[in-house]
């Protein structure tokens, strides 16, 4: 559902709207029942940043780890690398049927489109995202990825693919519809795929969080089990997992911890595991000054949740596989042209830094996106030049004045179905309040005066 979709159903944009802050809410919650909270987010802000200040030597840390237990570990500079490495790896194996578990690493490099082309059938196993690639649609959310969509809507959709009753929109059914037909797909699958939450460098061990148990079921029926993992994800001890357990459900869904928190040690007997460490523009914003807690991310949807924004255009907005403040952030490093936009989206409320578990400077990352835009001179219009008139106006108390008074009386004077016309398109969804007959100066004049 694209966002001029979203935002023309009102009725829809309003449960929209409060089905993101229901969970919002919830973390506040369960945040608020952790008197250290503060403390956990600031250990992990300051782990994070240790991390990725000794970064290379960690990645090769648990690679050498990851070696010695039997994993296979495989370096992809870009997605094309990263699609190549697995699709060859199913290859070998004469892999026709696979599953996979939710990975936004995956989506970002368009991963199911290539093996498909290619004659594999990939099935995702994850409720939403399963959902989704039924519609042919990308996640809207990065931990909730159909929840721009009602449960009418997925009844029709389970009507069409999965043969339901017509009319069909009891969740609980829908859901074990969906999961007998799942269960085949299993059973079926010759190689299961994973995202990666947590990689620690000290043991060379994977940890995938889930609330299905879709991902243990992914990698315990198939013989293959095929990690796929951002460079950022690592941690560097074991005991500092705990830290960011607590942390990532809270702040994702309000729960104490994920239902499935699974740790992989090398592969099981007589069987494969293969590990994906990505690149894919990560590295640039490690060498960056500004943007480079960005790689502190650990996928938790937060900043989503509390956006002013996206929490009535919905994730679909703005094309971003990533949506969401943090993929405001992160897009425009991969594709500094398609997305230059991005960090205009934002009204820099600053609630997105308020709720990141790992105290990312988002809305201040998302200024300086701006700023290397009109460098750039990649921002949206004549966005430079129109600053610099204002900057020019603001200088002189006179022009400011008359500038404010001749901006009022045509707005005042245009006819109201003109400015919220599609002749204007900032008011296409939007109503302007009305338009004050005179200056802040001159109520505060007045005022002073009584």
């Amino acid at each position: 559902m694209t966002a001029t979709q979203l935002i023309g159903d009102t009725e829809r944009v309003k449960w929209h709207d409060k089905a993101l802050w229901a969970v919002r809410s919830k973390r506040d919650t369960a945040s608020a029942g952790i008197p250290e909270w503060e403390e956990l987010r600031e250990l992990a802000a300051q782990i994070k940043q240790h991390t990725l200040s000794k970064l290379p030597d960690y990645l090769q840390q648990f690679e050498e780890q990851a070696a010695k237990m039997g994993a296979v570990v495989h370096w992809a500079s870009n997605a094309e690398e990263h699609n190549v490495i697995v699709h060859r790896i199913l290859e070998e194996n004469k892999v026709r049927y696979v599953v996979k578990s939710k990975s936004m690493l995956t989506e970002e490099c368009g991963l199911n489109p290539y093996l498909e082309k290619r004659n594999i059938e990939i099935t995702d196993t994850d409720l939403g995202e399963r959902i989704v690639q039924l519609a042919e649609e990308p996640p809207s959310h990065i931990v909730l990825p159909a929840i721009h969509m009602k449960k009418e809507d997925i009844g029709e959709l389970f009507h069409t693919h999965l043969g339901t009753p017509k009319g069909l929109n009891d969740a609980k059914q829908l859901t074990e519809a969906a999961r007998q037909d799942l269960r085949k797909k299993f059973l079926q699958a010759d190689a299961g795929i994973t995202g990666v939450n947590f990689a620690i460098a000290e043991t060379g061990g994977l940890v995938v969080c889930t609330n299905e148990g879709n991902a243990d079921l992914g990698t315990a029926l198939p013989p293959i089990h095929i990690a796929c993992m951002g460079m950022e994800k690592l941690l560097p001890r074991a005991k500092d997992l705990s830290v960011f357990l607590r942390l990532l459900a809270r702040s994702a869904t309000g729960q104490p911890i994920t239902t499935y928190s699974s740790h992989f040690h090398g592969p099981r007997t007589n069987n494969q595991l293969h590990i994906v460490i990505v690149d894919n523009g990560r590295y640039r914003l490690f060498e960056s000054k500004e943007f480079s807690r960005a790689l502190s991310c650990i996928r938790c949807g937060a900043c989503m949740n509390t956006c002013p924004v996206y929490r009535r255009t919905g994730g679909h907005s703005y094309h971003a596989t990533i949506p969401g403040p943090i993929g405001s952030i992160l897009s425009p490093n991969q594709d500094g042209e398609a997305y230059a936009s991005l960090p205009y989206r934002s009204s820099l409320c600053g609630s997105c830094t308020d709720v990141c578990p790992v105290k990312i400077n988002l809305h201040e990352q998302l200024l300086l996106w701006r700023r290397e835009m009109v460098k750039r001179r990649r921002g949206p219009g004549n966005v430079g030049v129109v600053v610099k008139l204002v900057a020019w106006g603001m200088k002189s108390e006179k022009l400011f004045a008359f500038g404010g008074y001749v901006a009022r009386t045509i707005m005042r004077l245009t006819p109201s179905f003109i400015l919220n016309s599609g002749l204007h398109p900032w008011g296409k969804q939007r109503d302007l309040p009305e338009i004050p007959k005179e200056s802040f100066r001159k109520m505060y004049q007045k005022r002073n005066k009584q």
